[in-house]
Formats: structure tokens, C-alpha cells, sequence
């Protein structure tokens, strides 16, 4: 299953290779999103790691997001600097060093920040940042089947809880990923299942402590609409606001609601069976999800395989007959967008082919 083609052809007043979005359709994707989410009773926090945009992020919020979250330290920076009011760092960050300060920097003029732990010694190291009577809330983070970070049993999410109400800073929940829905097609239901269960178990061991477990926060793009019950309270899927390659593939988006592309010119046909085109690994990135054949998708030339790709080179293989022309601009569907977008410094707005805007990656490069 790929992606189909655009309503547009291509946009001829652009330079390749451009990374542009479709706004009718980010527009379609956010909507669906927060109204399918709130038919269920849950929020949504969508990952911010995607689009590293403050203009997203703002459209996000002004249809109904209740907050976004972040991947790193940096990212949450730019966030609520740029006037976000609810920011998760959904991830175990190390506070010592520079990167204490700036954690305790940042509690101090965020209106709401969150973060993840998830063991005593991590939590200890946030306190010993922020403070006793910083306003900083702590997530306990569990493990749900992808074998990342968390905590492995409802045991080790007492003694985190334990540990954050100890140092006196805010339990905020629990939160999981269920990352491990990106192995195939039929393992989306299984992953949600698994982020529920986990969940459920860790804040129901907690709650033996005699204290609110307010937030059980799940997160992914191919489980979000299928953990979003029992009990789980918010969802942070990314992709979904563009969509991709690999979404679509794994049936977790409709193939007709894929709203970022690469641009790309087809600049050498000398070789036979092949093109190249000017958008390599520094556009596309070197992402290859193992359910995939090729670097990307050109839905006008389905056929088409991205084989290689150098940093400013991407060779794709042709069928005799169905291949584009030295100079044709092509449009590519990238297999991981989130990457993508982190290899330039904006995003170039279409509307029916023409460009009406840009968007800034606000966050782009803030990796710690």
C-alpha cells in the first residue's frame, strides 16, 4: 500500500529540492485526530518532534489540542519560549551539568512543564535541578513491548512514584509508547493493547500509595485511535499531522491524507534503467523501515524505486516507458517524515499547487 498522488502535479516556482505541505490536508489530519480522540473522553498531546513548528503547534492547540510534546530538553526550549503553555518532555532526561540549569530555567517560566522518569536516581537528579518548590511534574515512564526506557514491572513504578513524591516534586502519571506497532501491519493491536495494560498496571500499583494517578498518556501514531479507552486519559501520536510512507504502509494512515512531500528534479538519465535526482540522504534522510522496498515513493511513477541514495543524490530505478524526463520535477513521499523535516529550516506551504506560505522549523537541530 502507498500513498496516492496529490491533487497538484508538482510546483514550478520552488528550487529543489523543497520540502513542501499540503495545508488543506495538515489541516484535515488535525481535525480528524482531535475529534476521533475527544468521541473517546481522551486528549490529545500530539509530539511535536514531527514538525518542530510553532505554527503547527499553535494550529494543533487552536483546534483542540490540550498541550504537545517534546523529544528533548532543546525542543521544549523553543516551545515555550514561543508561547506554548502546556510542554511534556516525554523522555528520562539526565538533569546534571548545564542541562540542570537549564531544566530549572526553563520550570521557572514555563506555565505548565512535565517530564519523564523512570528510575529513583533519575528522579533525584531532576530534584536536585529544580527543587522542592519547583512547579515541575514528573511522568513515571513505562515499558509496553519496545524495550526503550521504563520501568519493567508496577514494582519499579512504585519506587519511581515513591521517589518523586519523596523529593517533593508533582506526580503527574504515567505515560508508555508503543513503539513496538511499527514492526508490521497486524501489530498495532497488539502494541495497544500492550500500552493499556502497562498503564493500567503501573497506576493501579501506585495508586496503592494513596495518591492521584491523574494521567495515563499513551503514544504512537499506528496505536492512537486504538488505545485510546480503559482508563488512558491523553494520546501523543506525531506522524499523523503529515503522514508518510511508512504510516501508510502500515494501514495507521489513509493513503490519501499525506500532506508533506520533497520536491525533487530529475538531473542525469546517462545510466540505463535509472534517473537521479537532486533530493539525496540530506533531504530524504537514510531512513529504511525493513517493510519497505526504496528511500521514498513518487506516487506519478509507482513503479519507481528510490534504490540508493548519496547525501545530494537519490538513484531510482525505472521501467522502461515509465520514466521521468531529464529536468521533470518529480514529487516524492519520504518513508520517515520525521527526520525529513529536521534537514531543513522551513516548509513551504501549497495550496492547489501554488505556494501561499511558509512555516519555520522552529525547533530544528535542538537535540539536547
Amino acid at each position: 500500500m502507498n500513498a496516492t498522488a496529490p491533487r497538484w502535479a508538482s510546483v514550478p516556482d520552488l528550487d529543489t529540492p523543497a520540502v513542501v505541505v499540503d495545508v488543506a490536508v495538515v489541516d484535515r489530519n488535525i481535525t480528524r485526530m482531535v475529534h476521533e480522540l475527544r468521541d473517546r473522553g481522551v486528549a490529545l498531546r500530539p509530539h511535536a518532534k514531527t514538525h518542530k513548528s510553532l505554527d503547527v503547534a499553535r494550529l494543533q492547540l487552536s483546534h483542540g489540542a490540550t498541550g504537545i510534546t517534546t523529544a528533548t530538553l532543546g525542543e521544549a526550549e523553543v516551545f515555550v519560549d514561543g508561547g506554548i503553555p502546556d510542554v511534556f518532555i516525554a523522555y528520562p532526561i539526565w538533569a546534571v551539568g548545564r542541562k540542570a540549569q537549564r531544566l530549572a530555567d526553563l520550570a521557572r517560566r514555563a506555565p505548565r512543564l512535565l517530564v519523564g522518569a523512570d528510575n529513583p536516581s533519575g528522579v533525584a537528579a531532576l530534584a536536585a535541578a529544580v527543587g522542592r518548590s519547583s512547579r515541575l511534574e514528573v511522568v513515571v515512564e513505562v515499558e509496553s513491548g519496545e524495550h526503550r526506557t521504563g520501568v519493567q514491572s508496577p514494582e519499579q513504578a512504585v519506587a519511581v512514584a515513591r521517589a518523586i513524591l519523596d523529593s517533593g516534586l508533582r506526580l503527574a502519571g504515567v505515560f508508555t509508547h508503543g513503539g513496538h506497532s511499527y514492526a508490521s501491519a497486524d501489530a498495532a493491536l497488539p502494541a495497544a493493547n500492550d500500552e493499556v495494560d502497562a498503564l493500567l498496571a503501573a497506576a493501579q500499583a501506585i495508586g496503592q500509595l494513596g495518591v492521584d494517578v491523574p494521567m495515563l498518556s499513551a503514544g504512537s501514531t499506528p496505536t492512537a485511535l486504538l488505545s485510546s479507552r480503559d482508563g488512558v486519559t491523553e494520546e501523543r501520536p506525531g506522524t499523523f499531522v503529515f503522514g508518510d510512507r511508512q504510516q501508510v504502509a502500515l494501514g495507521a494512515h489513509p493513503t490519501d491524507a499525506v500532506a508533506l512531500f520533497v520536491i525533487a528534479t530529475v538531473v542525469s538519465t546517462e545510466v540505463p534503467g535509472q534517473v537521479v535526482l537532486d533530493a539525496g540522504a540530506k533531504i530524504l534522510s537514510k531512513d529504511l523501515p525493513a517493510t519497505l522496498d526504496g528511500h521514498g515513493f513518487l506516487p506519478h511513477y509507482p513503479q519507481a524505486i528510490v534504490r540508493r541514495v548519496f547525501d545530494h543524490h537519490a538513484i531510482v530505478e525505472v521501467a522502461r516507458g515509465e520514466a521521468p524526463a531529464l529536468g521533470e520535477r518529480v514529487i516524492v513521499v519520504p518513508n520517515h517524515v520525521c527526520p525529513v523535516v529536521n534537514l531543513v529550516d522551513e516548509l513551504y506551504l501549497v495550496d492547489d499547487g501554488a505556494v501561499v506560505g511558509r512555516w519555520p522549523v522552529d525547533a530544528r537541530g535542538r537535540n539536547t
